[in-house]
């Protein structure tokens, strides 16, 4: 990836004039004076559609930022300023390699919207279809390849000058970033998307995408269906066509849970805006962002879902350590009792009243604080639900996803249960239990033949105090330097005071014997000073301070 990047770089005289507009930027909002919320949002649309979409993503990954961070940033715009009509029209053009007219009946001057990739035209084909053309920005391959190309300039030089790298991989950041952004440049993938999602709807009569018109696609330019119909937070508007605003919260919430539980491809930026109502249909719109969970994550979901509800603390524990990759040894100990906190918390609640998002939310927050950093899949999905549940908040609050999940699990678990099977699963399990408990007496004698005869031994490992042992050890570190920097500067004050009569060489006065003895004391002295400095990575280093101090500050 890296190596595609600087490939379609610019050269470092061509970086010079965006470099100085970024600095600009910087120095407009005082950024040496700190960062609070609200700031870094305005900074990132300031510096243009890369910092926009880089936002995006950030607002997604509660496992590095803080939940206020991610909130302000979910609420970076989309709608940019508009390009002239002349530049999307040689995009098409150049695309299609003959005029617009040959190719569309008409063509509506003015977008429908502007985003920062991308900007949406109506038209009309030369069959009279209504359709939507979304035409890519030109040359912003170009520019966002260039701002990587810088931002990973800049991330090396932070790593550095401080411990951020151990913290916060800003470098794996920008890469997954810079994947999104591409993904989203090739409308080709999210025709796929679109094809992907209409076949696993297909069962489905009140959900659906619209069509893509597979023949008029490229890379850069995507034709589809037009949607004549209304957004879903238009509530007077969807009350006045008759529409019953619970039964479309219901349904949204059933299709997201079908989505995430059983296609495992869900639409990762559902916002009102994406979700239209069109003949009693839900639409879903903009699938050029989707996420995807493996078999394995969806079954571990379900396993967190049904831990919380029947409070079993065992299997959460696991499902944490099962989803997520631990940077560090894990004091389990610690994340216990966090997750022990968090389900008596949610666990006293009625099911209908339990905020899905939020309770996401803490468990990845849980799961940073323990150094245990969650799949980019697992972020993405709590973003959209916190997105969906806001809809439903504002659409129709009587409904609770929470709720509709735990039927919808419970509906599949009758559906997939299989009889005979079951049958077979028990007797195996009754002949192991049979088969182990026979054994038990002669086991339980082999035990106390051990212990009679003095050969017993147990093997005791402490893993929830080894920050303890590797606190003592590092004082005692730090008290045999002391004991060594006493012992030179003894023998070399002695050597001072009674090795002048021994004659040799001298420096600064001093025999040359006690002037060493008194270096060699100063750096050890030096390295004290600098092994007792406040340890940052405590406190999340350079980058956890930066933010720890701006949101108290804020």
């Amino acid at each position: 990836m890296v190596e595609t990047q600087e490939k379609v770089g610019p050269s470092r005289q061509a970086s010079l004039p965006r470099l100085k507009e970024m600095l600009a930027v910087l120095r407009r909002y005082h950024i040496t004076r700190g960062l609070t919320p609200k700031k870094l949002r305005r900074i990132l649309e300031d510096m243009g559609p890369t910092y926009i979409k880089l936002g995006q993503l950030l607002s997604m990954r509660a496992d590095l930022l803080p939940a206020a961070y991610c909130q302000e940033l979910a609420r970076l715009r989309t709608e940019v300023n508009p390009l002239p009509y002349q530049d999307i029209k040689q995009v098409i053009e150049a695309e299609y390699g003959q005029s617009v007219q040959s190719i569309f009946l008409s063509i509506d001057i003015v977008p429908l919207g502007s985003a920062s990739i991308a900007q949406v035209h109506a038209a009309t084909l030369k069959d009279h279809r209504r359709v939507v053309v979304k035409v890519q920005r030109p040359g912003i391959r170009q520019v966002m390849a260039r701002d990587i190309v810088l931002m990973k300039k800049a991330i090396r030089i932070l790593n550095a000058v401080s411990d951020l790298s151990s913290t916060v991989d800003l470098s794996a950041v920008v890469d997954e970033m810079w994947a999104a952004a591409q993904q989203e440049m090739d409308f080709l993938l999210e025709a796929a998307h679109m094809r992907e999602f209409a076949f696993h709807q297909s069962g489905v009569a009140y959900a659906g995408c619209p069509q893509v018109v597979d023949s008029l696609t490229t890379s850069r330019v995507l034709v589809m269906e037009y949607i004549d119909g209304v957004r879903i937070d238009e509530l007077e508007e969807l009350k006045r066509r008759g529409y019953d605003l619970n039964e479309i919260g219901a349904k949204l919430a059933e299709n997201y849970c079908k989505q995430v539980l059983d296609d495992a491809f869900f639409h990762a930026d559902p916002h009102p805006g994406n979700l239209w109502i069109r003949d009693g249909k839900i639409i879903f719109l903009d699938l050029g962002m989707m996420g995807r969970l493996s078999a394995r994550d969806r079954a571990l979901l379900r396993d967190a879902f049904g831990a919380v509800a029947n409070h079993d603390i065992y299997t959460l524990k696991g499902v944490v350590l099962a989803l997520g990759e631990a940077r560090q040894e894990v004091n389990h100990a610690r994340l216990y009792a966090a997750l022990d906190e968090l389900v008596t918390r949610y666990g006293d609640m009625d099911v209908g009243s339990i905020n899905l998002g939020s309770l996401l939310q803490e468990l990845m927050e849980i799961a940073k604080t323990n150094d245990i950093s969650m799949p980019a899949g697992i972020s993405m999905l709590a973003r959209g639900i916190v997105t969906i549940e806001g809809v439903l908040r504002f659409c129709c609050p009587d409904i609770s996803l929470m709720q509709v999940i735990t039927s919808h699990m419970v509906n599949a678990r009758l559906e997939d249960w299989d009889i005979p099977q079951e049958a077979r699963k028990t007797a195996r399990s009754l002949y192991t239990l049979f088969t182990k408990g026979a054994q038990i007496p002669a086991q339980l004698s082999d035990v106390l033949k051990i212990a009679a005869n003095g050969q017993g031994r147990v093997n005791l490992e402490l893993t929830e105090s080894a920050e303890f042992f590797s606190g003592v050890s590092s004082l005692l570190n730090r008290l045999i330097l002391c004991l060594i920097i006493i012992g030179l500067l003894i023998a070399s004050a002695l050597l001072c005071a009674y090795g002048g009569n021994l004659g040799g060489p001298q420096v600064l006065g001093l025999p040359w014997t006690g002037a060493l003895g008194f270096a060699l004391a100063f750096i050890l002295c030096l390295r004290l000073v600098f092994i007792c400095r406040p340890h940052r990575k405590k406190h999340g280093g350079w980058f956890g301070r930066f933010f720890t101090k701006s949101s108290k500050t804020k």
